[in-house]
């Protein structure tokens, strides 16, 4: 499922990065080299960290 339409931001990447280190979109995005463009999809990335970080 994509995540972020402006980055092209799959949820497995998303996940990956979580399991990476990144805690917050800020960082999934940085470590993905990229930058929120219209902030939309920050919420439900914010579900999908919490998601994974509940199940690691």
């Amino acid at each position: 499922m994509v995540v972020c339409v402006c980055n092209a931001i799959k949820e497995k990447d998303l996940r990956a990065a979580v399991r990476n280190g990144a805690d917050r979109p800020s960082k999934v995005y940085a470590q993905l080299g990229r930058k929120p463009k219209c902030g939309q999809c920050l919420a439900f990335a914010r579900t999908i960290i919490e998601s994974q970080v509940a199940t690691a």
